[in-house]
């Protein structure tokens, strides 16, 4: 929320390319009308999408991997990447592609540059400045490697090469004039039933899983087996062959929302899982919220996000993390509440950042829900060492979260 779009809008002349998520385009393409209204633009999606010569050239991650043979045959005057933590991966296809593009300026816009490991970071550099980070291999063993292990000559190496190419912006020095941003975590203690069903699972896994990771086994198995125990501290009917038409963690929030909406306030619901948005719309229509929704299967999302923003829209909009993450303005809310916490707290952060971003007039207020006694206050801990690594890093780098086999095993401790 602090620019990074418009700031590209700004450097943009003709024959420019800028790629970003789906949920993005008509918010691109509406930033550039706005702000630079003698600029042609031409979106390049869609059954009947054609190349033509317009001034920008606005396209998605998933079109750019289908016509990579197209995209690639011209070369650009400039290529944007926004939301650049879409190529974090150097080995997926979307990297691969935006690797192949030809272009003099190279520009990654993203808050979350680290999300789970130095090697995203390596991964970005190499498509806006290639060589400056040296191979993956020499980068891993020289500097992520070291850095992990808490060496503070690495640390002051890879800021040093970074520094001239990164333009790094903070609300505390941008948005100064933005109002505070309040973080609290509001406890669920389960049921007697919930807590039945979520011990049975801990302790049909544990000796399992931690078995198998101290024998160097399945990270898969002990990943399964903690999704199952996060979808038991949100909702019993996550579970396969459990059955239930609410929860204690789904009742706290309508009961926030309730009060929340009373006072003429409007809330943004974060969950990671779209199967627990459809178990929370019942509980909101029964308790007489309007709410809309936005996932990865929402088609009009611009007119959806207009219609929130809205004075007389809905006071309450569900969101899939994924979908609705990042990118979008949703300032006409206050209220943050993040249903199932993740352990990668830059992603949790953007989904705040959504309602807390410059045009926002009001203090924001984001509430964790914890399940009491569950794995979730773990993740808590978990994000917090997560933070330490990324901070020494980047200095005031957000934080990601990659599971290590020893975060598993702390996390089932």
């Amino acid at each position: 929320g602090l620019g990074k779009t418009l700031q590209a809008i700004c450097a943009l002349e003709k024959g420019s390319l800028a790629v970003c998520p789906t949920s993005l385009l008509a918010n691109w393409k509406a930033e550039l009308a706005r702000f630079r209204p003698s600029l042609t633009v031409n979106t390049y999606h869609g059954p009947n999408r054609a190349l033509d010569d317009a001034d920008v050239t606005v396209t998605t991650y998933a079109i750019l991997r289908l016509d990579l043979g197209q995209l690639s045959a011209r070369e650009w005057n400039a290529v944007v990447l926004d939301e650049a933590q879409a190529i974090k991966n150097p080995e997926s296809q979307a990297a691969k592609a935006a690797f192949a593009l030809k272009s003099p300026f190279r520009l990654a816009l993203s808050g979350t540059p680290v999300e789970n490991r130095l090697d995203e970071l390596w991964s970005l550099m190499h498509f806006t400045n290639q060589g400056l980070l040296g191979g993956r291999r020499d980068f891993d063993e020289k500097l992520a490697k070291p850095i992990a292990d808490g060496r503070q000559d690495a640390m002051v190496e890879l800021r040093k090469r970074l520094k001239p190419f990164v333009l790094r912006r903070l609300k505390k020095d941008v948005a100064k004039d933005l109002p505070p941003r309040t973080e609290v975590v509001r406890t669920v203690t389960l049921d007697e039933r919930e807590r039945a069903t979520y011990d049975a699972i801990y302790a049909a896994t544990k000796d399992e899983v931690v078995r198998l990771l101290g024998q160097g086994g399945s990270v898969l198995k002990a990943l399964e087996a903690l999704l199952r125990l996060r979808q038991a501290a949100c909702h019993p009917a996550l579970i396969p062959g459990q059955h239930a038409k609410t929860s204690s963690k789904v009742q706290s929030l309508v009961d926030a929302l309730v009060t929340a909406v009373a006072d003429g306030h409007k809330a943004l619901v974060f969950s990671q899982w779209t199967s627990l948005l459809d178990l929370i719309e019942p509980e909101l229509t029964a308790a007489g919220i309007r709410f809309s929704r936005l996932d990865g299967s929402t088609p009009n999302r611009g007119d959806v996000v207009t219609e929130f923003q809205g004075e007389s829209g809905p006071p309450v909009m569900l969101i899939s993390l994924k979908a609705g993450g990042t990118g979008l303005t949703l300032t006409a809310a206050d209220h943050v509440f993040l249903v199932d916490p993740w352990w990668n707290p830059a992603v949790e952060a953007q989904a705040a950042d959504r309602a807390h971003r410059i045009g926002q007039d009001k203090p924001v207020l984001v509430y964790r829900l914890v399940s009491q006694g569950t794995v979730e206050e773990r993740i808590l801990t978990l994000q917090e060492k997560k933070r330490a690594l990324f901070e020494a890093a980047l200095g005031d780098a957000q934080a990601a979260g990659a599971l290590s086999k020893d975060d598993l095993l702390e996390l089932f401790s």
